[in-house]
Order: structure tokens, then sequence, then C-alpha cells
């Protein structure tokens, strides 16, 4: 864990307020947290992230309809009962250990679907003047762990901390596009530029160290993009400033906001399952040939 002047960075917010329009039907009834990747939802991943980097505090910030995600990290005595029960101990111990010993749960509602910002801004009791991090859960991370590199980067240098990955310039649009410092610091953030006046193809992507002082530029900071809070118009006043510094993302990530996302993600996890890879990867390949000959025959 990092630290500065004796402060700890043991606190996480998730910001997962959101409607998940783009997964209806699915998410009518369900948060789009809670789509699982093969056995596990796409929240737990970001949470198991957060719990490598030392976080000791997990604050969900949620919305009157994501019950559910509460009831995901709580106990569930009943269920472990019948599991042990039938004998199947390591399961029981799987779904009781969710969240590990010495971890919390905190959970605070976002009245309004008033954007990122005002998604961060609630947080502010639950995490107080100390700096944390933030976790977009939509990001969906594999062989890497950028919670813990912000983290440790943090703990040799503190500053606000993004981390970053460079975009096809057709998708900078669709991000908060870094500019770059000529002494290596983030001079600025640009949300969602339009096309072909991004300053980088830098984008932000959703794991950020952010310091207290960051509420105090939520709370009095006009609506920016699309009417909302922008989270990113708050790290760019800090950039002004020059607190904020980049962190190139390693590993792979995978957008599971989008369904192409997803789908990639679901078929790139369960090639590396231990118990299915084998035989998903054998079923893709025939699946593969299949379509390229029917193909062919159509274009015949």
């Amino acid at each position: 864990m990092s630290s500065i002047s004796g402060q700890l960075i043991r606190k996480a917010v998730f910001p997962v307020a959101g409607l998940g329009t783009r997964f209806l039907p699915a998410t009518k009834a369900m948060p789009k947290e809670l789509l699982p990747i093969i056995d596990k939802p796409i929240i737990q991943y970001a949470v198991e992230e957060a719990v490598a980097a030392g976080i000791t505090d997990l604050i969900f910030v949620t919305g009157r309809t994501k019950r559910a995600i509460g009831d995901h990290f709580d106990a569930n005595p009943e269920l472990e009962r019948v599991l042990r029960d039938k004998g199947k101990h390591d399961v029981a111990d799987m779904v009781r250990n969710i969240v590990p010993p010495g971890v919390r749960c905190i959970f605070v509602r976002q009245p309004e679907a008033l954007g990122l910002g005002h998604a961060v801004l609630c947080a502010e009791p639950a995490v107080g003047r100390e700096p944390f991090v933030v976790l977009l859960a939509d990001d969906v991370m594999r062989g890497a762990l950028p919670t813990k590199d912000l983290v440790d980067a943090y703990a040799q240098n503190p500053a606000t901390l993004l981390s970053v990955m460079e975009v096809a310039a057709a998708e900078a649009h669709k991000y908060g596009i870094i500019r770059m410092g000529a002494d290596g610091a983030v001079a600025g953030l640009v949300e969602k530029p339009a096309p072909g006046t991004e300053p980088s193809r830098l984008a932000s992507i959703g794991r950020y160290v952010l310091e207290p002082e960051i509420f105090d530029i939520l709370r009095d900071q006009p609506p920016g993009h699309g009417g909302e809070i922008q989270l990113a118009d708050a790290i760019n006043t800090r950039a002004a400033r020059g607190h904020v510094r980049a962190q190139t993302l390693k590993g792979q990530r995978y957008d599971c906001g989008s369904k192409l996302g997803y789908l990639q993600a679901v078929v790139d996890f369960a090639l590396d399952h231990p118990d299915y890879s084998e035989r998903f990867s054998d079923f893709l390949a025939h699946r593969l040939d299949s379509y390229a000959l029917t193909r062919q025959a159509k274009r015949a």
C-alpha cells in the first residue's frame, strides 16, 4: 500500500449506478456489473484487482436498481449451508470468500445519474480526506494489475494518476484523451473530443488514483460533455495545476460496457480457463472452419 504524510491508499470507489442500456433487455432486472464472464461477474474482477493492490474499503456508488450488487458481496448462510450439506465445501468456501476477511463493503446511493464526476463526489463522505482509487468495472483487465501499478507509482511520487493506453484515432472520440506536457506530466484531459481535435491518442482508461482535492473541484464544477458532471473535467483542472501523471496500462483491457468487448472477454477468458480451454479451443476451431466454408459457398 502507498502512503503520504502517514496516509494509506486503502479505499476504492466503484461507480456502479449506470443503467446498462447497451445490454437491454438483459439489464432490465439485473445490473450490468453482474453479467458473468464464464462464472464470475464483471464487478468481481475489479474488486479482486483492488484487493490485490491492498485496498481494504470497497465503496460502491449504486443506484436504486442495483441492490443485487450488495447481495453478491454479502454473506449467504443459507446457500453455504446447502452446499456444505451436499459436501461441496470448496464451492461453499468460494462463495464465503468473495470478499476476503479484513475487507469491508460500503454502499452509497447516487440519487440521480448526473455523470461519473457526480458519482465520485457521492463517495466523499465514505472516502474523507484521503487519497483513493477509482475502478470502472466495465474495463476488465487480464494479465495485469493496473490498480497495484498505480498504487505503487503513487508511493514513489504522490499525485493524481491515470492509467492510459493508446487507441486508434478513429476511436479517440469515445474516451478522455490526455494532452502531455513538455515535462512528461499530463497537461490536460479532454472528455470525448470531436473527431480530428484529439490532442493525442492516449486515452484515460477506467483506473485512477485521486487525491481528496478532487472533491473540492467537483463540488463547484458546472456540467460538461452530455450535460453531466465529468470526472475528466475535474482531472483537467488538476492537470492545469501540475498535479497529474500518466501510467501506461499493461496487459489486456476489455471494454465490457460494449457487446463486442464483452464477447471478446468471454472468449479470451474461456481460452485460458483451466477446465474448458482445450474443449473450447477445439469448438472454436471447428466453428471457424465451418464459418469459412459457409462464406466460401455464399461467394461461389
